[in-house]
């Protein structure tokens, strides 16, 4: 049961607020609570106050919420203004008192104000954030590789196309990898922009004593012109079984490749590393195709499939017009919205041409709540499938079809991002 207490006041923190918000986010992740002079001087670099908010109970911050801008990928490859949402918590002492839903409020209310098309984040727990009109938009996987039994010839020694493989530092990292992430994210729906912090944090340029650094390796990959088509940075242990046999495993922080040729690349680099009989993905898509790079599709094993990017539509017209579509059609679609911030009624008429989206008194073909728009959104569920566990509603026979053949796409959604 939910227990409002309107005592505790709920606003955006100020300069002096920041090391008692850190503590209450510490205390909320499970992490000690203790708060380093670092670590109070990097959040005040980068956090937006008017974004970052904080329930205080007789003073003491007892819930943290912060927001910050981001770019989101549509199908297409256009971008829209996402409100983006992290550090979410709720001190233990203080939960069921209706903090997160005022925090929640407070920052849709004013990304809709501000004129973002959607709402982003990464659900920590499934159930939290669907009765804040949010959806799973994107899933997402890890594999575990079996390298022995992969098939791979072990006499190979790099691509076969005239390209190379080199190992790079870090600050060669920070040199190619931005522009090179740009032109991926343009081309994944799901993917979210990065910015220069992101390029440090993960190039070692910017720590925290909270996490003590250690450089990983990073490899690119180029094509047979030089052009840079690929970046990986992978991480490897030092275990050796009995017989002073080598069992060491390559586990990836990430990997990005603007071509098949170069993600296969270094795929086929980071199995053929000696020493190396396993290698461990990280987060890819829920339909890499990893395991079809193997002559052995067996030996990569999935060890992760969850949802992953969390998307609240905050302006109907707006995201269903940026997306593009293969197929052509209408639809009139009741977009249930219990907030009140983007419910309606609306048409969408699609092709491959463009797409117009506007209110209409028409009757409607199919009712769903905007949680479940946002899962259809870019591409990654089906309106079928929805229609079948009785979540969206067809009040004209066949209108989840024709939702699915305008709105599904040939490949899922993903997001490589965590944030």
């Amino acid at each position: 049961m939910t227990r409002p207490e309107p005592h505790i006041d709920v606003r955006p923190i100020t300069e002096a607020d920041i090391p008692d918000w850190i503590r209450a986010l510490n205390t909320g992740f499970l992490r000690t609570p203790g708060v380093a002079e670092t670590e109070i001087a990097d959040r005040a670099s980068y956090i937006i106050p008017a974004r970052t908010l904080g329930a205080f109970d007789a003073g003491r911050c007892v819930a943290t919420f912060r927001s910050f801008p981001q770019e989101l990928t549509t199908v297409g490859g256009a971008t829209v203004p996402a409100d983006a949402i992290s550090n979410v918590t709720v001190t233990p002492t203080h939960r069921r008192r209706g903090l997160l839903t005022r925090m929640m409020a407070h920052d849709l209310t004013a990304a809709k104000d501000r004129g973002d098309v959607v709402a982003t984040l990464i659900s920590a727990e499934y159930p939290i954030y669907g009765r804040y009109g949010f959806g799973p938009a994107t899933w997402t996987a890890q594999w575990t590789v079996d390298t022995p039994r992969a098939g791979l010839d072990p006499r190979w020694s790099g691509p076969e196309d005239g390209g190379r493989i080199d190992i790079v530092d870090p600050a060669g990292v920070r040199k190619i990898g931005p522009e090179l992430y740009e032109r991926v994210r343009r081309a994944q729906p799901g993917a979210v922009d990065r910015d220069e912090r992101w390029w440090q944090v993960s190039t070692g340029l910017l720590h925290l004593d909270r996490s003590p650094w250690a450089e990983p390796f990073f490899a690119v990959h180029r094509s047979a012109g030089g052009e840079v088509e690929g970046l990986v940075s992978y991480k490897a242990d030092d275990h050796w079984g009995d017989g002073k046999q080598p069992l060491n495993t390559a586990t990836v922080n990430w990997l990005i490749a603007a071509t098949p040729d170069a993600e296969r690349a270094l795929w086929r680099y980071l199995c053929s590393i000696d020493w190396i009989t396993t290698v461990k993905s990280g987060w890819r898509g829920p339909d890499d195709l990893l395991p079809h790079y193997l002559p052995d599709p067996r030996a990569a094993r999935i060890t992760t499939l969850a949802d992953w990017l969390w998307v609240r539509i905050l302006d109907v017209v707006r995201a269903l017009e940026a997306r593009t579509y293969d197929g052509q059609g209408a639809l009139v679609l009741e977009v249930v919205d219990g907030a009140g911030l983007a419910g309606g009624r609306y048409r969408l008429e699609a092709s491959p041409d463009g797409a117009s989206c506007t209110p209409t008194t028409a009757a409607a073909e199919l009712v769903l709540d905007v949680g479940d728009l946002a899962r259809l959104w870019l591409g990654d569920e089906s309106a079928v499938r929805l229609a079948a566990l009785g979540v969206v509603r067809e009040e004209r026979a066949g209108a989840a079809r024709v939702a699915d053949a305008l709105l599904r796409t040939s490949r899922r959604p993903w997001c490589p991002d965590v944030f």
